[in-house]
């Protein structure tokens, strides 16, 4: 059984030690294009993070009956058959952030992070923990997309959570402006590499400064 212990550790490996954005740098296409907003970031997070899941689950359900030589191709028809129920769902309740959104919502197929997941971990291991692991490196994808989208939505347009009515529904809204205008750079693709270089270098930081805090430390335990 798992402890929560483990969970922690789990989520904690997802979000930050190894996530697939930010550390791995897989699905960026994505993560580049679709992050000039916070709702947009945080739709195609959520989207991704339920099919990452559902396909590890799937794949670690199957891995038994799926012979070696087509496995590949078997993942890709499983994760398909998942994103087309989502954008299935989003056509029908969310259709403004589904157009929003675009053609990034059937290029979740093409995800590296979710066929890697399914390669790596989820063909060889049971369903509890693959289920784990697809939450712990979805959430952590999908933290990282509204991340991004928030600091490009702020430094582009000056504003914090606009447009959430694709999400709610009802009358436009403007979130919370915090300036009139904003960097325009921000909002176009090279903003984009800037900004996820940005976050990708204050992770480095932090990492660097907390192994060199916990360094002496160590020594003098050890002394």
């Amino acid at each position: 059984m798992t402890t929560n212990a483990g969970v922690m550790g789990k989520l904690r490996t997802g979000i930050w030690e190894d996530n697939p954005g930010l550390v791995q740098l897989l699905g960026l296409c994505p993560l580049l294009a679709v992050t000039t907003t916070f709702v947009n970031g945080l739709g195609l997070g959520i989207a991704t993070l339920v099919v990452l899941t559902c396909s590890n689950v799937l794949v670690s359900a199957t891995r038994r009956f799926i012979r070696a030589e087509i496995r590949i191709p078997m993942y890709v028809l499983i994760i398909s058959s998942l994103v087309t129920c989502i954008e299935m769902v989003f056509m029908a309740w969310f259709p403004s952030l589904g157009r929003s959104l675009g053609i990034f919502i059937p290029l979740i197929v093409t995800n590296c992070a979710i066929v890697a997941r399914a390669e790596v971990f989820a063909s060889r291991n049971s369903v509890g923990a693959s289920f784990l692991d697809g939450i712990s490196m979805g959430f952590g994808f999908a933290l990282l997309l509204s991340a991004v989208g928030v600091f490009r939505e702020l430094i582009g347009q000056g504003s914090i959570m606009s447009r959430m009515d694709l999400l709610f529904g009802g009358e436009p809204m403007n979130g919370l402006v915090l300036v009139d205008g904003g960097f325009l750079l921000a909002i176009l693709p090279p903003g984009a590499f800037i900004s996820l270089g940005l976050f990708v270098a204050a992770k480095n930081a932090l990492d660097r400064r907390r192994h060199q805090t916990n360094r002496p430390m160590t020594s003098n335990a050890l002394r």
